[in-house]
């Protein structure tokens, strides 16, 4: 018989099926919750999860943006992370810290409100079903949001309101991915994805000033393509270097490390996965899987 999943709720586990809130909540009614999303890899030494440390501290950054009085520390949150791993029993998983205010009363001011912090932990393959052989995407109509609306650093549920409508209409119009666009008319990322561009044997992404999240697998492909003598170049980027470039893919804890070979109905590069980003992903898989002694770092073992 399948185990139920046991969730962390403020600091206790509960079955999955018991952690109800109410559906006024406040957090559901206006999208004032926030969150993280983190895996755990299988290894010969069992279930690791990715760059832990960033993930929690990203965690804790999003509440200070947003005003929100998280109640756990950075530790203890990397604590509960491994906990709930180690209690659903998984050698690989998705996981998603999520805080949100836990109260019911009617009105768009949070303060005073409760604070409650759940972690759920599940098995979760690749997010993109044609990710082995690369996916099409399409500029989206919607513009990424800027600081001036919303802050592109948190990992705000509010701000995915702006991801869904891309994502939906990428859809509906055939793709499998949206791209969107700075208000300034740079590319910025995808719904959940940041993205990179090979261009002439260098690696391409936009910059921080083009209203990105910050993600920590963008960071991640970054220092493992330095390292073995890329250049990286992190800038503005211009819409049609979409079209033009070599290769694309994008980076995220969900996607990984994702090719695209279509933009726009344009073909990229030879319109299938190139050799820079076929390298930078075989890399990065032995990496997670523990078989790169120089980055064991970014792994917290589980059973330890």
């Amino acid at each position: 018989m399948e185990q139920e999943a046991q969730v962390w709720l403020n600091g206790r586990f509960v079955r999955s099926a018991d952690a109800k809130v109410s559906i006024l909540t406040h957090s559901l009614q206006y999208g004032s919750g926030i969150f993280e999303g983190i895996r755990a890899y299988r290894t010969q030494k069992g279930p690791a999860v990715f760059r832990l440390p960033e993930h929690a501290r990203r965690l804790v950054n999003t509440a200070r943006i947003v005003g929100m009085p998280l109640q756990q520390t950075q530790k203890e949150i990397e604590a509960a992370v491994i906990a709930t791993v180690k209690k659903n029993k998984l050698e690989e998983c998705y996981i998603r810290p999520f805080a949100f205010y836990d109260d019911s009363r009617i009105g768009l001011d949070p303060t005073g409100k409760k604070v409650s912090l759940a972690i759920m932990a599940v098995a979760f393959g690749s997010y993109f079903q044609k990710k082995d052989v690369g996916i099409k995407c399409v500029v989206s109509s919607w513009c990424r949001m800027n600081s001036q609306i919303l802050p592109p650093q948190a990992k705000y549920s509010g701000n995915y309101a702006n991801s869904i409508l891309a994502s939906v209409e990428a859809k509906g119009r055939g793709a499998d991915e949206a791209i969107l666009l700075s208000t300034s008319g740079h590319v910025a990322e995808g719904p959940g994805e940041n993205i990179f561009l090979v261009d002439d044997g260098k690696l391409v992404t936009p910059s921080k000033d083009s209203d990105i999240l910050i993600g920590i697998t963008r960071d991640s492909i970054i220092k493992v393509a330095e390292s073995t003598g890329l250049e990286v170049e992190e800038r503005r980027v211009h819409r049609e270097e979409l079209y033009t470039a070599d290769e694309l893919f994008f980076t995220g804890t969900a996607a990984e490390l994702t090719p695209i070979t279509a933009v726009d109905s344009r073909k990229i590069g030879s319109g299938r996965i190139g050799p820079i980003t076929k390298m930078l992903s075989e890399k990065f898989s032995k990496i997670v899987q523990g078989g790169n002694d120089e980055y064991l770092q970014w792994l917290t073992m589980v059973n330890v």
